[in-house]
């Protein structure tokens, strides 16, 4: 039962992050909410939030350099 309610829920943010792409909105933060819940049965799931956590540091490092200057 928990874990169809997190898969469930998973889609539906997946779904939110989908939409939010084409609309402006903060679909990063529903992709890897959705991830967050596959990740829990999932280790290609968890692979890919870890990328993802990789990629918003380092990008949040990038514009934090930028800006500082």
């Amino acid at each position: 039962m928990k874990k169809l309610l997190l898969q469930i829920i998973g889609v539906l943010f997946i779904l939110l992050g989908l939409f939010f792409s084409l609309v402006p909105g903060p679909s990063l933060i529903f992709f890897m909410t959705g991830l967050l819940c596959f990740s829990f049965y999932y280790p290609k799931a968890r692979h890919y939030l870890k990328l993802c956590q990789k990629a918003l540091t380092k990008s949040c490092n990038y514009l934090d350099k930028k800006l500082a200057r």
